[in-house]
Formats: structure tokens, C-alpha cells, sequence
């Protein structure tokens, strides 16, 4: 089907009263398109993963390190010196979070640019590159090029999916369905644990070159899949294109464009924006980047405080020492030398990740988020220090070993339902829409920062020519989530069912140890004043065939397109007053709305770009 022309006509706009009636009910598109665009974690878990085991493979050793191949008489000595360097393991690792460190701060600029979707899939493009620098490299300093390219893609789609997907997904499920960039991440861990012990074997290039190549697929689906789903409709209600927005929630719903539920939550979101821009306006590049960290630390919804509370929260991620398991495992375990396959270990390790992360799908909304945060950083205290404690007086005992890989599954199984999706959902939800693609930019940026660090470090903690803790290690981690514990009880709120404009206010009234207890109490439409009956003149636009035509039928409680685009106009400069007009907002006239019983009200005049009647 082609492009409907949707024709100049009447309407309302409903702003509504009812903090329930915000928002559409559930439908399989919203599943569908969230879903999809969670396929972008997969590509970020397989890069993570792959190179673990890529990093323990004889050819890969033998062309990267040039050294020889080992007699199967070789001593412990020998196996032990045959292994890439702790230098070089170091930069190899820790270059692409570098590089996603860099891109998920410019991402946050981009989406705030060209919009969400473009910025993603301009990430898959970026990333192809990075890949085919990876697959076709021979040599360590290729290598790392084609790494840190490969990143910088990594960061553009880990911080925006994230993005995107709380600003599309109903608010009820939206724990859910973020939750779902997780499983992906983990889907790709295993894909990748998988791929490595079937090509660790080969005595060629092959044994690394594909798992390398096999990126490509991930990117080119989630490229392709981009070009049919949606734009955010908060991303056009920050352009000011209302009409826009208006049709993409109508696609994202399942609703007619008219509806009362697209009326409301679309009144509801602008409403939530201008309240933004009128606490924090924005005047510029500089002082747009400047309002993230506006507001003092005893304001429990100033930017600073939710800036830093997102931030925080991706290190705290970092420091619960999950990377130790993924990056290195392979490694680590081969150190233990009482394990024989420590490949098919690692591969264990992953399945546990991939099988206990949907659990969380059901728990993130049944008990919320700052619940799950909670138990989940006590259960991982207590598995590391056990492990640690196992692995440091039993270090040569089998039966000890296989207690410390069984508590290695269980700690992976707290933090996959846990703070391994939670930390995800919670940057989507925090932060106001004015500041929303910088805010989660930032927070990503800290993940990758914290993930650069652990990476650098570990091979000279574990190493066997460094530090060479061992086991000894998980007592760093241990302590780590201590703090991480004590981190979830005193500064993680609660958002289980709230829209993000309710969020937003939530930040403003309660604090987070009371957060799981706030109720919403109003609307920001009705807050704003948008919660009248008025008429409104839709100016004729062309949107996809999945926007349905707005009927003429007016309802009750309705406040019109052109009353918000008032809203937006009244703080409006003339460089901005022309931008909105550019984008055909539709005004009208101020003459009372409503006359004396039977008394025509006047008719809407409708301006455009080049029709200034008042």
C-alpha cells in the first residue's frame, strides 16, 4: 500500500485527568517492535564474548605472539609462558570499550540530531567496518584498530536500543521488554562461547577469523530491520513535530490516530516536555550538555542527581566482577590446572547466563526494580566470597573445584536476573526528556569506561607473570558488591509501572528509599492546563498507511494539537518560532471556544508555514 494523504479536518486532542488513562493497552506490535530492536544486544554480548576464547587459541597465539608451537612434552613452565602476553591481552580486550566509551557519548548527540533509529543504524554501519578491520588483521596493532572502530558502533547502538526502546515500550511491560536487550546480550555471549569452541581446534587463520566474520550477521539484520520500525514519537515531540509523533504512536499502539488513548498519552508527553524546557530551557549546544548536571545534590530530581545516579549505577554494574567471567573465564580456569576443558566450562558459564536472564522478564515487574537490585547484590556477596574463600584453602582439590564452578553458576544466575537487566531499565526511565539521549549516552559511556578499566586491569591481577591471584580475585569482586549492596538500598528508586512522565514526577516527590510506596496523583496535561475541551485544525500531512485518519468525532476533556503548539510558541524565540512552523504545527485563532447556547464558535484558521492569519 502507498502513502495516505491525511486531509485538513477537525479534531481534538485529549489531555486526561486519570493517571491510568495515559497510555494504550498492550498490543503484539509493541512486543514485536521492542523485540526487534533488542536483537542489538546480541551483537554487543557476541563481541564481548568472542574474544575469551579467541585469546586462548594456539593459532592465535602462535601468528599473534610469534611463538612456537609446544611439543606435547612440554613442561608447565613452557604452557604457562605459552599464552598471549598480559600487555597485550590487556589492550586487545579493553580497546573496544574504550571505543564504545566514545561512542555512546557522541551517540546521545546524534539521536537528539537524526533521531534514534538513524543514529542505531548508522551504528550497524560503523561496526561492519570495525569487523571486517578484525577478520582480515594478522598482527596485534590491526587488530586493535578494527576493535576500537568496531566500538565506537557498539556504543552508538548499546546506549540508544536502550533508548529507543523505553521511549516505544507501554509502561507496564517496559521492564519486560528491556529487559530483553539483556537476553540478547546473553544470547550472543553463548553464540560466541559456542562458535570458539568449535573453531579452537583449527590450526589456521580460521580458528579466529570466524568467529571475527560471524559479527557480520547480527549488524546486517538489525540494519535491515531498522528501515521498518518507527521513530521514537518522543524524539518528534522534542523536534516539535506533533503530527509525526501523533502517527507513530497510533503504529506503536495499534490505535486510530484520534483515539482517546492516542490523545491522552501524546498530550501527556508534551505536557511532560514543556514543564522540562520551562524549569531547564535549553539555549544551545554547550548549555544543553551543561543541563545534565544542572541542580544540586540535595535536590532529589535535579538532572545532577539523576545524571549521577545513572552513571553510578552502569559502574556499579562493572563492579560486580560479571566481565572477570566473560572476558577471562577461559583463561582463569586454565590457571586453576585442574580443569581439562575450560572451554566447555566458559560455554557452561553462558548457557547458566542465557537460561536465568528471562527470569527476570517475570520479576523486574512483579517486584520491581530496586527489590530485585537489592537481593540480587546480597546473593552475588555471598557467592564470591564463597568462591573465593573455596578456591584459596582448597586450590589443588577436584571436589573444591567443582564447588567453585557451581557457585560461579549460581552468582551468574543472581546477577542475569538481576543487575544484569535492572541497571539497563533503570538508565531508560530516569532521565526527562530534554536530557533523556545525553543522559543515557553518559550512563553507557560509564558502563563501557568501568568495563575499559576492569578489562586493563584483570590481566595483570590474574596473570600468571603479574599479581597471580587466582581465586583469591573473587574477594575483590566480593567486596565490590558490598558496595553495590549498600548502593541498592540507599539510591535505587522504584519505577515498576509508571509511565516516564509519572518517573519524572516520582523523582520530584519522593526519595528512593520511599519511592516503591509513591503513587501518582495527577497529570502533567492536567497540571499544564491541557486537560479542556477545544478544537483543533490538523493541518494535511502525509504519514504512512499504518496512521489512520482522524474522524471528526469530538470527545469529552480534549485539548487540541494547536493549544500545545501554543504552549511550545509562547517561550518560543523567532529563530525557534520559525522551526515549528516549518514543521507545520497548526494554530489558531484565540476567540472563545465556547459561545452562547446555540452560537456557531468561530471557526479554527489554520497557519502553516506561509499562512500567518490571525
Amino acid at each position: 500500500m502507498g502513502e495516505a494523504e491525511v486531509a485538513v479536518m477537525v479534531a481534538d486532542i485529549q489531555g486526561s485527568n486519570d493517571v491510568e488513562r495515559i497510555e494504550a493497552p498492550m498490543t503484539k506490535k509493541a512486543y514485536f517492535l521492542c523485540a526487534f530492536a533488542a536483537f542489538g544486544g546480541f551483537f554487543f554480548g557476541y563481541d564481548s564474548g568472542h574474544i575469551s576464547g579467541v585469546l586462548a587459541m594456539k593459532y592465535f597465539i602462535h601468528e599473534f605472539q610469534n611463538l612456537p608451537y609446544l611439543p606435547d612434552s612440554a613442561s608447565d613452565a613452557e604452557k604457562a609462558s605459552f599464552v598471549v602476553s598480559s600487555s597485550n591481552n590487556s589492550l586487545i580486550v579493553s580497546i573496544l570499550s574504550a571505543g564504545t566509551f566514545f561512542g555512546a557519548i557522541i551517540a546521545g548527540d546524534l539521536a537528539d540530531w537524526i533521531g534514534r533509529r538513524t543514529t542505531i543504524l548508522l551504528g550497524c554501519l560503523v561496526f561492519i567496518v570495525g569487523v571486517v578491520l578484525e577478520t582480515a588483521s594478522s598482527t596485534v596493532a590491526l587488530l586493535a584498530v578494527g576493535r576500537i572502530i568496531a566500538g565506537f558502533g557498539v556504543g552508538f547502538v548499546s546506549a540508544i536500543i536502550i533508548l529507543y526502546m523505553s521511549e516505544i515500550a507501554p509502561r507496564k511491560i517496559r521492564g519486560t521488554l528491556v529487559s530483553g536487550y539483556q537476553f540478547c546480550v546473553t544470547l550472543g555471549l553463548m553464540v560466541a562461547a559456542c562458535v570458539d569452541y568449535a573453531t579452537k581446534d583449527r590450526m589456521d587463520s580460521g580458528s579466529y577469523r570466524i568467529p571475527f566474520a560471524i559479527q557480520f550477521v547480527p549488524a546486517l539484520v538489525l540494519a535491515l530491520g531498522l528501515f521498518f520500525l518507527p521513530e521514537s514519537p518522543r524524539y518528534f515531540v522534542k523536534k516539535g513535530d506533533l503530527v509525526k509523533a501523533a502517527g507513530v504512536l497510533s503504529r506503536i499502539r495499534g490505535q486510530p490516530v484520534d483515539s482517546d488513548y492516542i490523545q491522552q498519552e501524546l498530550a501527556e508527553i508534551v505536557a511532560n516536555h514543556e514543564y522540562e524546557m520551562q524549569v531547564i530551557p535549553q539555549s544551545g549546544y554547550i548549555s544543553s550538555w551543561a543541563n545534565c548536571f544542572k541542580g544540586g545534590l540535595t535536590n532529589p530530581g535535579s538532572n545532577l542527581r539523576r545524571t549521577i545516579l545513572g552513571t553510578s549505577l552502569q559502574m556499579m554494574q562493572q563492579w560486580t566482577g560479571v566481565n572477570f567471567i566473560f572476558y577471562y573465564s577461559t583463561v582463569f580456569l586454565e590457571s586453576l590446572k585442574t580443569i581439562n576443558n575450560p572451554f566447555l566450562i566458559s560455554m557452561i558459564f553462558t548457557i547458566v547466563n542465557v537460561v536465568s536472564t528471562p527470569i527476570s522478564f517475570y520479576t523486574i515487574e512483579r517486584f520491581g526494580r530496586r527489590a530485585i537490585m537489592i537481593y540480587g547484590a546480597l546473593g552475588m556477596v555471598i557467592c564470591q566470597f564463597i568462591i573465593g574463600s573455596v578456591g584459596t584453602a582448597l586450590p589443588k582439590d577436584d571436589n573444591a573445584t567443582r564447588a567453585l564452578i557451581a557457585f560461579i553458576c549460581i552468582y551468574i544466575v543472581f546477577f542475569a536476573t538481576t543487575w544484569g537487566p535492572g541497571a539497563w531499565v533503570l538508565i531508560g526511565e530516569i532521565f526527562p526528556i530534554p536530557i533523556r539521549a545525553r543522559g543515557v549516552g553518559l550512563s553507557t559511556a560509564s558502563n563501557w569506561l568501568w568495563n575499559c578499566i576492569i578489562a586493563v586491569i584483570t590481566p595483570y591481577m590474574v596473570g600468571a607473570d603479574k599479581a597471580n591471584l587466582g581465586p583469591k580475585v573473587f574477594f575483590v569482586w566480593g567486596s565490590l558488591c558490598v558496595c553495590c549492596l549498600v548502593y541498592a538500598i540507599f539510591l535505587i528508586p522504584e519505577t515498576k509501572g509508571l509511565s516516564l512522565e509519572q518517573v519524572d514526577r516520582m523523582f520530584e516527590e519522593s526519595t528512593p528509599m520511599k519511592s516503591a510506596k509513591w503513587v501518582p496523583h495527577s497529570t502533567y496535561a492536567s497540571d499544564m492546563g491541557l486537560a479542556e475541551k477545544s478544537p483543533v485544525a490538523h493541518h494535511a500531512e502525509t504519514v504512512g498507511t499504518d496512521c489512520p485518519r482522524t474522524s471528526d468525532t469530538a470527545t469529552q476533556n480534549q485539548v487540541p494539537v494547536a493549544t500545545i503548539a501554543q504552549l511550545i510558541i509562547a517561550r518560543a524565540t523567532v529563530a525557534s518560532l520559525r522551526q515549528i512552523l516549518s514543521h507545520r504545527l497548526l494554530l489558531f485563532s484565540p476567540p472563545p471556544l465556547v459561545t452562547a447556547a446555540g452560537t456557531n464558535s468561530p471557526s479554527p484558521i489554520l497557519i502553516g508555514p506561509h499562512d500567518m492569519r490571525w
